[in-house]
């Protein structure tokens, strides 16, 4: 389907985990640090990936089959929580391209920021440690009383831009960052180069689908020259 001519946003908002930053290799290890703990054997890395953008409930829904309200689960995630603080930065990097396309949205006038559902107690520390400390604004998962797929962080990073959410874009690797974007009334970027969880990002609804950073930095750049019909990935 074909959405309407639209001009190029003021800013573009970015999560964290399998957007920006694939931080996977050290979430994963520190679970399966947990599981040898426990004597188990690792859990595959194949398997752990995909669930990254999930956080804990991902993760030990992954590596040991409980979920929120699941007898041990709590512990195991206050464990996690611990175990990745103190490894959070080990292999932890910018996913390829990730810096041409933010040198690219600034050097096109436009701002950049990240809303991610990580705590703070993660996303300060990290967020110097992959050099992202340049953002406009960082929204953590505990920012807001409220976090992602609900709208509240997306127009408080947008408010602390000073840019309406209308002129907003949001960049997101799972279908909750989709949610969220439209219900702030942004315009949506599903990234297929992220963890993507086990819905295909084509099925997301998302106003656009870019296959790698780069394809987003021509996307936007096309629309700083013009406002040319495109096609939606709706």
């Amino acid at each position: 389907m074909t959405s309407p001519a639209m001009p190029a946003p003021r800013a573009v908002l970015f999560d964290l985990d399998g957007t920006l930053a694939d931080t996977a290799p050290d979430l994963a290890a520190a679970v399966n640090w947990l599981r040898t703990e426990r004597g188990l054997a690792p859990t595959p890395y194949a398997i752990l990936r995909p669930t990254a953008s999930a956080g804990a409930r991902g993760m030990i829904g992954a590596a040991f089959g409980l979920a929120p309200g699941d007898a041990g689960y709590e512990d195991l995630r206050l464990a996690w929580f611990d175990r990745y603080q103190d490894n959070m930065a080990v292999d932890s990097t910018l996913f390829e391209g990730i810096d041409a396309l933010l040198q690219g949205i600034t050097d096109a006038g436009m701002a950049w920021g990240v809303v991610t559902n990580k705590p703070a107690r993660f996303t300060d520390p990290l967020i110097p440690q992959i050099k992202l400390d340049h953002a406009g604004c960082i929204v953590s998962g505990d920012t807001m009383p409220f976090s992602k797929p609900h709208p509240a962080p997306l127009l408080e990073g947008a408010r602390r831009l000073g840019i309406a959410p209308e002129h907003c874009w949001y960049v997101g690797d799972d279908l909750r960052d989709i949610e969220a974007g439209r219900a702030a009334n942004m315009v949506t970027v599903a990234c297929a180069w992220g963890y993507c969880g086990s819905i295909e990002p084509l099925n997301w609804g998302a106003d656009f689908l870019c296959a790698t950073p780069l394809d987003l930095l021509a996307l936007l750049r096309s629309l700083t020259t013009s406002t040319v019909p495109v096609e939606s990935a709706a």
